[in-house]
């Protein structure tokens, strides 16, 4: 039985659930020490190119193929795939993507609903920096702790998808993209009185050679991926429920900005706090955790600045959080006729069973040999997978169809609608059936470890 499709009420439901899915972790957890592991100001520039010249496109086209199909991922590509020679199994790595990482996502996400707890106790005041590290691992390495807060934001993500587009996706993403704009704003506000806010913009925005790499322009590339929600199915479908009256050039040049735009606030919000006390800024992934509350508990306001933090990070999870199960649902319910009670109620259901591994992946109970195997936890390799594989090649191969495969005349028609440079359409298309592919491909090759570029350069050099 066909269902009336559900759409967007206009373009800033739209936009709030476009902008509230990409500002995820990938900004507030995975960007910041990015750049400080990379160098600071040239690698930003170099992302902000990235964005420009592989994100957009690719994001342009995973709406081109939502809306002009009216289908989820699986769907969309089956529909254009005219030939039917098997192109739907690139719908089928979003899914698989958008699948596998709730399954960890979630994980980290719960880290940050306790922090919130943690927080409003003042767990942290009076502590020093190692005894504030050792609670993270406390709390990393306690399965049945991570458990909790696992499942229940995944409760909280399911309930939003199982209440439909309107009144539970776009509902939720207009209340919570706004508030965590406003704490974002807030903080960097605060930031600003700080002494190490002048470093901070030294550190960002000037470039230093000498600390970048070609690996690092590589990732970069990723980072886009990861930034804008693309190569998981995610656009796909948001573009599927998004009307025909809007312009699909000028809401993904909004978004795009939108992201560029958090993206420096949220290492302008950051920086300045590790600046102040003197700490190196690539201190890698425990900066969230183990780093930042240590010295939110040095600064006045101590309780609010990091409750107020850790909400935000918890927002930025859930915004994202939402359509990774709304992704595999969607699908579900066009390929086997399920509700989307039923269907979001099975994919929230298998994403935490497959996220136990994650949950405990620290505390050597479940899989008590896994990094002796596989050279790293559970969690770290399913990140890994996706990061190096899954995305990437699905990526790869959405460039190839939209550029090569789709009917030129439904892109051309899709693009220039209600767009005021439609010009602009030759050089996307362009950059869809040469530069994204390749680009993409470097990054496979760099980060698979099938070639290192940095080698290269070092022996011309």
């Amino acid at each position: 039985m066909s269902q009336v499709r559900e759409h967007w009420t206009g373009r800033i439901g739209f936009l709030m659930a476009a902008i509230g899915s990409a500002i995820g972790l990938g900004i507030l957890w995975k960007f910041p020490y990015t750049v400080g592991e990379n160098g600071g100001g040239l690698f930003l520039l170099s992302y902000f190119i990235c964005v420009i010249i592989v994100g957009i496109p690719i994001f342009i086209a995973e709406i081109i193929l939502g809306r002009s199909a009216q289908r989820a991922a699986v769907g969309a590509y089956e529909h254009h795939d005219r030939k039917a020679s098997g192109w739907k199994v690139t719908g089928w790595f979003g899914v698989l993507a958008s699948f596998l990482i709730m399954s960890f996502y979630s994980v980290i996400a719960g880290w940050g609903m306790s922090y919130i707890l943690m927080s409003l106790n003042g767990f942290y005041k009076n502590l020093s920096q190692a005894e504030v590290q050792q609670a993270y691992e406390v709390l990393s390495t306690s399965g049945e702790i991570s458990l909790l807060w696992h499942f229940l934001f995944t409760l909280i993500t399911t309930a939003i998808v199982v209440s439909g587009v309107r009144k539970g996706i776009e509902k939720w993403a207009r209340i919570m993209t706004k508030v965590l704009l406003a704490l974002l704003v807030l903080l960097f506000l605060y930031t600003l009185t700080l002494d190490g806010f002048g470093k901070a913009v030294q550190f960002i925005f000037h470039p230093n050679p000498a600390d970048f790499k070609l690996s690092s322009l590589i990732e970069a590339l990723g980072l886009a991926f990861w930034t804008l929600s693309i190569g998981q199915g995610i656009m796909i479908s948001y573009g599927s429920y998004m009307k025909r009256s809007e312009s699909i050039l000028q809401m993904s040049g909004i978004v795009a900005f939108s992201v560029i735009v958090v993206a420096i606030l949220a290492a302008l919000t950051i920086f300045p706090v590790v600046f102040t006390f003197n700490l190196p800024p690539e201190s890698g992934p425990g900066l969230i955790f183990q780093t930042l509350p240590y010295l939110f508990a040095q600064l006045p306001g101590a309780l609010v600045l990091s409750t107020m933090f850790f909400t935000l990070f918890v927002f930025t999870a859930l915004t994202s959080a939402i359509p990774l199960i709304e992704v595999v649902a969607t699908n579900l319910m066009e390929l086997y006729q399920l509700t989307r009670t039923k269907a979001a109620l099975l994919v929230g259901s298998a994403t935490f069973i497959f996220g136990i591994p994650s949950a405990y992946a620290k505390a050597n109970k479940i899989f008590p040999d896994w990094a002796a195997v596989y050279g790293m936890d559970f969690l770290k390799t399913i990140d890994s997978l996706v990061s190096i594989w899954v995305i990437p090649v699905g990526g790869l191969l959405s460039a190839f169809f939209v550029g090569w495969v789709m009917d030129k005349q439904v892109t051309h028609d899709e693009f220039v609608f209600g767009a005021k440079f439609k010009f602009l359409y030759r050089p996307w298309r362009f950059f869809m059936r040469w530069v994204v592919p390749l680009t993409i491909f470097i990054i496979i090759v760099q980060k698979s470890g099938l070639y290192d570029f940095d080698h290269l350069i070092r022996r011309a050099g």
